[in-house]
């Protein structure tokens, strides 16, 4: 499921992870037309699949398919178990593009029924009519609350009143809206929300643009403490929500859209891929990702790839490459790369490093390619101009993790910080390797290509 999309002309949309008894399930959204369905009110339903250990796959009929006319779309939302019933918690975007609370049921979190009333809830006055989606639902001391994406009408700063609306209920079906329970105070709303709790630290998730953020409390309801770094990955990967899954460990999935004409500079469209992300949770309630072991590529044999030095101070010794630019650029370069592949190595940087890195898909010498560049200085990471920031640890031995699967190029830089790009532009089958103004060994190099299964 790492990279998966359906077959043609579907995609994943918002993804909608849920863990319970064992087994993992993925809902989605089924996209068609990068949201352009149904004159534009996206036509979404919701799609399903599910594992027990991340490697086998069951891919299961609609959960909650459009039934009627008036149902634009079957929007985001979240799935919660209670007392042997799933409750399916989504929006309804209706044909006038306002938007409203739905609930379906189901016994085995495979077939839902709708229930009435359908809508569940509206908003009421105050709340912009057109912003009231992504439910989100948790039990705190025997109490159902609800977050909702929503926005303020009368927020006192212009433009500002996104917020998290929030709604509670003794019976999961009739909900009264209290005060908002998050306002960011962003140009936009805060999408696609998420909330649990992890070892005695609480988060609250949310997306902005795009781009997931968290939170951290101590407490329940806040309040709500903005960590060093607050995102998952870099801004392609899409409005990532997750779920816990055995071990006490848990996942995060979002989707990669497609980029339009195919071209490395069209804009991100909606929906594309899926990809999958294993949060890690560090002592003082900071969070980070890496792949999931289980779902990273099978591979064939490692490969035994001829290499060529391009300058002076840069040459290869069993499995490292030395690049000494004092002053300057030095660089190598593996040649007959396959297209699909995963590459994995050390990168132990001399103290005052600048930069150093891979060009990926290259060709000519070193006169094109997607640059992946690691800065200590700068403490960030950038993919052909996608970034990740305030990135610890550069200037120390650090393991580097790629994995190129058709325009899909992901990174994990030392099992705690990833960042994915999609590049459809170029297929070079040269490895760079280069520093400037610093000294770097690559070892422990592999090179191995994906298996086609």
């Amino acid at each position: 499921m790492q990279y998966f999309k359906p077959s043609d002309p579907f995609f994943v949309g918002d993804c909608m992870p849920f863990f319970h008894q064992g087994e993992f399930r993925l809902y989605y959204l089924l996209d068609e037309n990068h949201h352009q369905s149904l004159g534009g009110l996206g036509g979404h339903q919701w799609a399903h699949a599910s594992s027990t250990d991340l490697v086998n796959w069951d891919h299961h009929p609609l959960a909650i398919p459009i039934t009627h006319d008036w149902e634009g779309s079957i929007c985001t939302g979240s799935v919660f178990h209670h007392q042997g019933t799933y409750y399916g918690y989504y929006a309804t975007r209706m044909p006038d593009r306002k938007q409203h609370l739905s609930l379906a049921t189901s016994t085995d979190g495979i077939k839902f029924e709708k229930v009435q009333p359908n809508p569940l809830a509206s908003p009421i006055q105050g709340y912009d009519p057109h912003h009231y989606r992504d439910p989100v639902v948790f039990c705190d001391g025997g109490v159902f609350h609800m977050l909702v994406t929503a926005k303020l009408t009368n927020y006192p700063v212009e433009d500002r009143g996104g917020c998290l609306a929030h709604l509670m209920s003794n019976d999961l079906q009739n909900w009264e809206v209290v005060d908002p329970f998050f306002v960011p105070g962003e140009l936009t709303v805060p999408e696609c929300p998420d909330y649990f709790e992890w070892s005695g630290w609480y988060y609250l998730i949310f997306s902005t643009f795009g781009v997931a953020h968290y939170r951290v409390s101590k407490n329940p309801f806040g309040p709500w403490e903005t960590p060093a770094i607050d995102t998952f990955d870099g801004p392609v990967a899409r409005v990532l929500k997750t779920a816990e899954f055995s071990g006490n460990r848990r996942l995060g999935v979002a989707f990669l859209g497609t980029r339009q004409d195919n071209k490395d500079d069209g804009r991100l469209q909606y929906a594309g891929h899926a990809v999958f992300r294993e949060i890690i949770q560090y002592p003082d309630g900071s969070l980070g990702t890496r792949f999931p072991l289980e779902m990273i590529p099978k591979t064939g044999e490692m490969l035994d790839l001829p290499f060529r030095p391009l300058t002076s101070a840069t040459f290869k010794q069993e499995d490292r490459i030395y690049l000494a630019a004092r002053q300057g650029l030095e660089v190598g370069m593996l040649t007959d790369v396959p297209e699909n592949v995963r590459i994995t190595m050390q990168i132990v940087p001399k103290s005052n490093s600048e930069s150093f890195g891979l060009r990926l898909k290259g060709s000519g010498n070193f006169e094109s390619g997607y640059l992946l560049r690691l800065s200590p200085y700068e403490r960030s990471v950038d993919l052909n101009g996608q970034s990740i920031l305030n990135v610890e640890g550069l200037d120390h031995s650090c393991r580097l993790e790629v994995v190129l699967r058709d325009d899909i190029i992901d990174v994990c830089v030392d099992d705690r910080r990833c960042l994915v790009n999609r590049c459809p532009g170029l297929s070079g089958n040269r490895l760079f390797f280069f520093c400037r103004n610093g000294q770097v060994i690559f070892q422990d190099l592999q090179v191995s290509p994906l298996s086609s299964n």
